[in-house]
């Protein structure tokens, strides 16, 4: 399986996102290749947020080793998952590409918690510790539930 988790600038939920992921696919024994990407290029090559690093930290997961991109035409070809955080991110991968096929592989993270609600998940960004709290636990509860439908039978 090959997820590609997209925020804004990718460096507060996307790489939490994909740590989180990544982590548990490999306490799991998977060979899933999860990457996170950004819809805006403000942020390429840097660190994520320290408060990401932090929170991640705090729940056993190091996302030091990634820096932030932004989302390729490739991309779309690469994965079979792609994962917007909110609607903004969506309507922009849904922009990039015309191909159905394309298309049918981007939807909401929060989707596999909430089938059809198009829930968000908040960029926490603006806000306190707490609130990267938040985002991680919806992600961690996201990331489970993915795991659980793409279990290998």
């Amino acid at each position: 399986m090959r997820i590609l988790m997209v925020c804004l600038g990718n460096i507060c939920r996307s790489p939490l996102a994909e740590g989180i992921l990544k982590h548990k696919a490999r306490q799991r024994g998977l060979d899933w290749w999860v990457d996170s990407a950004g819809t805006g290029g403000w942020h390429v090559g840097e660190l994520p947020d320290q408060r990401s690093i932090d929170v991640a930290r705090r729940f056993g997961i190091d996302i030091t080793d990634q820096r932030a991109r932004q989302v390729r035409p490739e991309d779309f070809e690469r994965f079979d998952l792609i994962f917007a955080m909110d609607r903004q991110n969506l309507q922009h991968l849904q922009q990039m590409t015309s191909r159905p096929e394309h298309l049918q592989k981007i939807r909401f993270l929060l989707d596999v918690l909430y089938p059809g609600q198009e829930r968000e998940v908040p960029d926490p960004y603006y806000g306190g510790p707490e609130g990267f709290v938040q985002v991680f636990r919806l992600v961690e509860a996201a990331c489970e539930r993915l795991l659980e439908e793409h279990r290998p039978q």
